[in-house]
């Protein structure tokens, strides 16, 4: 005869046993409606790739759907790498300028540009410009035709006033809507300590405004001659990364008053030597550099000139620096690219 105490136990067991049945009991239930639900969602899913399948024109193939998408991601791919690789046998065969397909319909073909060139102008340089627009840089029909036919676009590059709307800034909005021939940086103020900063603002617009395979930077001073200067950078149009000037190095100043200062001279060790750099005069980079500028605007310090700072940007990183002694403007030679007057 069992006693209460062991009734009571068996009870108490009989009452968790239940308990716990239907505690499993639920889990399993809700178990089997989240996995019938995600099979569900799985079935919409292929379902609703196979329609798009069918309704492509490829239903009768033997293959997956998803198979079939990575063949048609593939088939793109190849026709984005012919279509470079005939870019490239084009870019040989006329010269310099290489056909680039523009738009995303594809309906019209346009020759991607070789280069943009910034001249880097201030207030108070009228003559210096029209000495320029005289000697090498075309105004009117003939900048769109050297555009046309040579993918060279030119453009006098000027910041604004820290005086925003005063007479050095309508001068140079009255000479620009005469001229067309201006890139005006309305978030640059212009002052010596910011050409820098200007010159990157340069590289900046530029690449965000004109697809071109290199960017150059020139003074309001020099002399190009375009024919050299698009033989050379068509020599280089298979590097990807490249920085082209004449190349230099230079004492850093660190004595306050001097012309060619440096604030961060202590940066540069105890020789106190510059890093190689290209000469400010004229220099270029390719695209792909111009990008890294614009991408990385916010970080990219500038020192106290503007070619120091072009040459610290490139240091670390996989660039290939051209040392061109056509680059070299002291004198103006056969062949040269430019001459400073």
């Amino acid at each position: 005869m069992r006693s209460r105490g062991s009734q009571s136990r068996l009870s108490g067991y009989s009452f968790g046993s239940r308990i716990s049945a239907l505690t499993f009991a639920m889990i399993a239930t809700m178990a089997t409606i989240y996995v019938a639900g995600r099979l569900w969602q799985d079935a919409e899913s292929r379902v609703y790739l196979i329609q798009e399948h069918k309704r492509n024109g490829q239903g009768q193939s033997a293959i997956s759907v998803d198979d079939t998408l990575k063949i048609i991601e593939c088939r793109e791919q190849s026709k984005k790498l012919s279509a470079l690789e005939m870019e490239l046998a084009a870019a040989r065969q006329e010269g310099f300028v290489p056909k680039h397909t523009s738009g995303n319909d594809g309906r019209h073909s346009t020759k991607r540009l070789l280069s943009v060139i910034g001249i880097i102008t201030t207030f108070g340089r009228r003559k210096n410009r029209d000495a320029i627009r005289k000697a090498w840089m075309p105004s009117g029909a003939a900048m769109k035709k050297l555009a046309h036919e040579k993918g060279i676009i030119v453009r006098f590059v000027i910041g604004r006033s820290a005086n925003s709307g005063d007479s050095l800034d309508r001068e140079i909005e009255t000479e620009s809507s005469q001229t067309k021939d201006f890139i005006i940086l309305d978030n640059q103020v212009e002052a010596p300590e910011e050409n820098a900063k200007k010159v990157k603002s340069f590289f900046i617009h530029a690449v965000d405004n004109w697809d071109a395979e290199f960017y150059v930077k020139v003074n309001d001073d020099v002399y190009v001659n375009l024919d050299a200067l698009g033989a050379v950078l068509a020599s280089h149009l298979d590097k990807p990364r490249v920085y082209i000037g004449c190349m230099k190095s230079g004492e850093v100043f660190s004595e306050k008053g001097h012309k060619w200062y440096e604030p961060d001279w202590w940066k540069f060790g105890d020789g106190k030597s510059y890093f190689r750099h290209a000469s400010g005069e004229v220099y270029v980079i390719s695209k792909a550099l111009a990008q890294f500028i614009s991408v990385n605007r916010f970080i990219l310090r500038t020192y106290s000139h503007d070619d120091v700072s072009s040459g610290s940007w490139f240091i670390g990183i996989d660039v290939k620096h051209i040392d061109e002694r056509k680059f070299c403007c002291s004198s103006w030679s056969s062949g040269a690219i430019c001459a400073a007057v």
